[in-house]
């Protein structure tokens, strides 16, 4: 075997090792929950897209050779969410709840996905499903007063939807964003 060979192949090594860990740590957290007020970062090193793309060029083999692998869709609607794709992740994501209709997580990534592409009924109608599913998710009611508040204009809606969390809960993130809502739609007032 010639240095050149070994060089490379402990190289490629060292990739399919890295980019293993990256897709299994995306693949078993199976939670992603944006907001729909927050956009995908953009701001990524060049090293950080090469590695989303290579972990997305993998799961899409992966889903191909297996299309219901729901940790694979999954992780896929999730690299393409993050990758601002949202046409592709809301796919990926429809492909996952057809398999398991009931997970109030994808359902609301979907959402946002749905939001992004301007189909508020769509997003608002899984908000409401991730909702009725788990009450206690409340990230889809939060995405709720974002759509009402920014999108369709609707202030005493998105009040209603933040002072639901608030009843529901009075100490999280959510919770502390979601009284700042509120106050953002008084002001306007």
């Amino acid at each position: 075997m010639s240095k050149e060979s070994l060089v490379v192949g402990i190289a490629a090594l060292i990739i399919g090792f890295l980019l293993g860990t990256l897709v299994g740590g995306k693949l078993m957290s199976g939670k992603h929950h944006q907001t729909a007020q927050q956009p995908a970062q953009n701001g990524n090193s060049m090293s950080e897209v090469a590695i989303v793309t290579a972990r997305i060029t993998e799961l899409e083999q992966i889903v191909s050779k297996d299309p219901k692998n729901l940790k694979a869709l999954i992780a896929l609607g999730n690299d393409y969410f993050d990758t601002n794709q949202p046409q592709k992740a809301a796919q990926a994501y429809n492909k996952a709840l057809e398999i398991d209709p009931n997970n109030p997580h994808v359902l609301t990534d979907q959402g946002v996905m749905f939001r992004a592409l301007g189909f508020f009924d769509r997003a608002l109608a899984n908000f409401e499903k991730a909702g009725k599913l788990d009450p206690t998710h409340l990230q889809g009611l939060y995405n709720i007063g974002i759509i009402y508040a920014v999108d369709l204009k609707q202030p005493e809606k998105a009040k209603a939807a933040f002072e639901e969390i608030l009843k529901k809960d009075q100490n999280s993130d959510l919770a502390r964003q979601a009284r700042e809502m509120i106050k953002q739609l008084q002001s306007v007032k």
